[in-house]
């Protein structure tokens, strides 16, 4: 018990900016995409849950936590209210708490509270540090009582969440990046239509791209996630952030040159800018490309007045793609009832029939295996062959480097160089001097509590 309180003074952070202060994410920010793409997504089909009760008649009633608004909000509600009409052995109220930052830091408070949820969404930088407060709970006997074969889900995606065997942290909303091109900027360029094969390739296609008040690509800025996006591009690089055991390589010879390319799009080729909002300068014609989420698939067609075109990220010296987005967790300290209530709608939206209505809701990557090779998917494919790059880009992607989604405030940090470098012009190898320091105190009481926790 001494333990667990301990870690939950970690918590404490979340809300005083101490040593566990605010994470960012990819993927979901407080303002969501507009609706969703032209096709319809049906609703999910009823699926019957197994009772989770003793009693006949009797229902549990349980309270999810999400984090999307806008029409990724009324996609999530639709969920909720399939999944209540599907059985009456649960009855799932949702509160929706605003971005993936405040979702996590409401839940901080609440479990000071004692007022948590059931069943909370988590993003890719946040789950870890409650799992390090022993806040959510393991999931696997929850799993095999509400009949979920972890069998059924992309690899790739399930295996972020496990800890030394034991699952903690199911996908839901999960993401990788795009990259977006604007096809009638590209014809009227004389380009071909698709996506650069690598960056050289792009830097000679830039100038033709430019115009009036327009660039040919855009970076986001530091609150928009940029550490996210260059998580690819250090890997294309043959950098990285850090290695898996928290050694920080920010100063990594490829790291640096990665962050040199960046900072010469925008202050010697100058076919680049930052971005105070990325998606919308793209829809508005402001910039003929980006690298983007692919969550935002769907709003982005449906508001674009141009096609879109979206293919695999560039290559330098390597491909790179880093996965995002979130996955949903049980709170440790909710009631047995409740939890096994908790799994049966975790079960619900993830399965074959919740991940594709669910993906081609949204953009989101359906996390089901079996959701990928439906009949139904697969038609919506063949009809809206932009949501399956993603699909395909899958197998090459890998999990993000432990300094942005393990270390407290990874994201903001290694965003702040960037914008350094991108808008001060700041020489990459200084930025990222301290840059790698930053995250080296950051860590520091992570790599004691991960001890402790896992030994």
């Amino acid at each position: 018990m001494n333990k667990l309180l301990t870690r939950r003074e970690l918590l404490k952070g979340a809300l005083a900016g101490g040593s566990f202060a605010l994470l960012a994410a990819c993927g979901a920010a407080p303002q969501a995409p507009p609706a969703p793409a032209a096709t319809p997504a049906p609703a999910a089909p009823a699926t019957e849950a197994p009772a989770v009760i003793g009693q006949t008649g009797s229902t549990v009633e349980i309270t999810y936590w999400g984090s999307f608004s806008g029409a990724l909000g009324e996609a999530e509600q639709a969920m909720v209210n399939n999944f209540n009409s599907s059985q009456s052995d649960v009855k799932l109220n949702y509160e929706y708490q605003g971005s993936y930052e405040e979702t996590a830091q409401k839940y901080a408070a609440a479990l000071r509270a004692g007022t948590i949820p059931d069943v909370v969404l988590l993003s890719d930088v946040w789950w870890f540090g409650f799992y390090l407060a022993e806040a959510i709970s393991p999931l696997d006997d929850l799993a095999a009582k509400a009949g979920i074969d972890f069998a059924d889900y992309e690899p790739v995606l399930l295996n972020e969440g496990v800890r030394k065997g034991v699952h903690y942290w199911i996908p839901f909303a999960r993401s990788t990046p795009l990259f977006y091109y604007n096809k009638e900027m590209w014809a009227e360029a004389g380009l071909p239509d698709r996506a650069p094969a690598t960056w050289a390739e792009f830097g000679e296609w830039a100038p033709k791209l430019m115009g009036d008040n327009r660039v040919a690509f855009s970076h986001p800025n530091g609150a928009s996630y940029v550490a996210w996006l260059f998580q690819g591009v250090t890997w294309q690089h043959g950098g990285r952030y850090s290695t898996p055991e928290f050694e920080m390589t920010m100063l990594d010879p490829n790291t640096v040159r990665a962050g040199e390319f960046y900072g010469a799009t925008t202050n010697t080729l100058k076919w680049a800018n930052l971005s105070a909002d990325l998606n919308q300068d793209f829809i508005g014609g402001a910039t003929a490309s980006m690298l983007a989420s692919t969550g935002g698939l769907a709003g982005i067609t449906k508001a674009a007045k141009f096609e879109v075109g979206v293919g695999f990220l560039p290559e330098e010296t390597n491909f790179g793609c880093p996965t995002g987005g979130s996955g949903l967790a049980i709170p440790s300290a909710a009631p047995d009832e409740k939890k096994l209530a908790a799994m049966q709608f975790i079960k619900f939206a993830t399965d074959e029939n919740g991940s594709s209505t669910w993906s081609r809701s949204t953009g989101y990557m359906p996390v089901n295996v079996k959701a990928v090779q439906s009949a139904d998917m697969q038609a919506f494919f063949a009809e809206n062959p932009n949501f399956r790059t993603a699909v395909e880009q899958l197998p090459k992607t890998r999990a993000q480097d432990a300094a942005r989604v393990f270390v407290p405030n990874g994201d903001q940090i290694i965003g702040r160089g960037l914008e350094r470098i991108l808008v001060n012009g700041e020489p990459a190898e200084r930025a990222f001097a301290v840059v790698n320091k930053e995250l080296e105190d950051a860590a520091e009481p992570v790599i004691r509590d991960l001890q402790a926790r896992e030994g």
